[in-house]
């Protein structure tokens, strides 16, 4: 009897996984999670549960540092303040640096309450110090603005927070706002629900255009509304404008898919949108392959209420690969691996989901493939949940972009293994390969410098 045996792990489709530490895991678990919204192989439960065991099994600083992330970097909303939870029941390291993470990962208003909504789903309980201190300090960042803006009529309001968490106001100034909003005397806010909301009744099209002239719609306004406006006969020129000139901060790269689905006949205006913060980022020397999973998981709707595909998450991250890879080869696969014409923008969408039947995963196969060629990079997007074994890649520089949450994955050991979907990924290849560039140059020099 073996008692001392490594248990083999494995995917979802049944190839041979990659063991990686409990750091890894909560890293993939969470940069592409949708808190609690099934994906295809696990319920949104159950990757949530895991999360949970996982944050107290890894370091407090690391823990922190994933949730930072996740809001920062990967504009998750929700994930980072189930860690936060977590960690404000999790061992005595975790708990004391539970506020400086709420201070860092509520970044709305609105969330404060989400918080709470969180720490007690499994009863309501009193608030820790640490919790109290966090909420405190993530407070004071709020002006009346956006306390106004998100002050709403929920089973946790913003006037709950104060009470619970007892932050100090700053100056007089946010003292007297404090107590505006414990009156409930704060001026409503200027935004384009309130305007549409008084609008009831009146002509749309007047209120839209009204609300672009005054540019009160911010960047995921304007993208959910494009169909309504299209719908009220709001001049096209507006629209175009708007899109030109609107802010992309913290927008993911499959909200502009998602919107041209619906305003197709805006797609350049949302595709320049979409590249926009590229502009002036350093290319990716050299010869590339991108290869993309257009499986039949990748199919699955990102929530229950969205239209928004997995695949199309891979598609955004492909268009913004696109453009700052010189030399590039696109490929999919499925069952089968093929190449696509690497096109820019929308109608590298278009290819690369149209290119094959929507099938199993066959990754390994594609690799081995893919590996016949000689290029100095190989990009793979994927949800890691392969049939067959993934063999190590061959070329110089490789990296695995994981966009699923499932528990195992297979891009570990000789790839460069990255989670999530957002622009990020793209400046983070960026930055390792300078950097590592910058290494080789240093050591070079040194070399000269001993040899004379």
């Amino acid at each position: 009897m073996q008692l001392n045996r490594k248990v083999q792990t494995h995917t979802h489709e049944g190839a041979t996984a990659k063991h990686v530490g409990a750091v890894d895991q909560l890293r993939r678990s969470v940069m592409s999670c949708l808190l609690w919204e099934r994906e295809f192989y696990e319920s949104g439960a159950s990757i949530a549960d895991r999360i949970a065991s996982l944050v107290k099994e890894v370091p407090a600083t690391d823990a922190m540092n994933i949730a930072i992330e996740a809001r920062s970097e990967m504009s998750l909303r929700h994930v980072p303040l189930l860690i936060a939870r977590e960690m404000a029941r999790g061992p005595v390291e975790h708990r004391l640096l539970t506020g400086a993470t709420l201070e860092n990962i509520i970044q709305r208003p609105d969330e404060l309450g989400e918080f709470l909504s969180i720490y007690w789903r499994d009863g309501r309980q009193p608030l820790s110090a640490q919790v109290k201190k966090g909420l405190a300090a993530a407070f004071t960042k709020f002006g009346a603005y956006a306390l106004a803006k998100y002050n709403r009529d929920g089973a946790i309001k913003l006037r709950d927070v104060m009470f619970l968490s007892h932050p100090k106001p700053k100056d007089a100034e946010q003292e007297q706002m404090w107590k505006q909003l414990i009156d409930g005397t704060l001026a409503p806010p200027d935004t384009w629900e309130v305007k549409l909301s008084a609008s009831q009744g009146k002509d749309k099209k007047a209120s839209w255009i009204e609300l672009l002239e005054g540019s009160k719609l911010g960047g995921m306004a304007l993208l959910r509304n494009l169909r309504n406006m299209i719908q009220a006969a709001v001049p096209r020129e507006m629209i175009q404008t708007a899109l030109t000139e609107m802010s992309t901060a913290r927008i993911l790269p499959f909200r502009f898919i998602s919107a041209a689905r619906h305003a197709p006949q805006f797609e350049p205006e949302l595709e320049a949108a979409m590249m926009r913060s590229l502009s002036e980022s350093q290319k990716l020397g050299g010869s590339t392959i991108l290869l993309v999973d257009v499986s039949g998981s990748m199919t699955w709707a990102l929530s229950e209420k969205s239209e928004v595909r997995r695949m199309d998450a891979a598609s955004g991250l492909a268009m913004i690969l696109r453009e700052i890879c010189v030399d590039l080869r696109v490929f999919t696969f499925s069952n089968d691996c093929v190449e696509v014409p690497p096109r820019q923008g929308f109608a590298l969408r278009d290819v690369i989901i149209n290119s094959t039947a929507w099938a199993g995963t066959y990754l390994g196969a594609a690799v081995k493939k893919i590996c016949t060629h000689k290029h100095d990079r190989l990009i793979v997007i994927t949800d890691e949940q392969s049939h067959d074994r993934v063999p190590d890649p061959t070329m110089p520089r490789s990296y695995m972009i994981n966009v699923a949450s499932a528990k195992n994955g297979v891009g570990y050991g000789a790839w460069t293994h990255l989670d999530g979907w957002s622009e990020s990924i793209a400046r983070y290849i960026q930055a390792l390969e300078a950097s590592d560039e910058k290494s080789r140059q240093t050591a070079s020099q040194d070399e000269a410098i001993s040899a004379n």
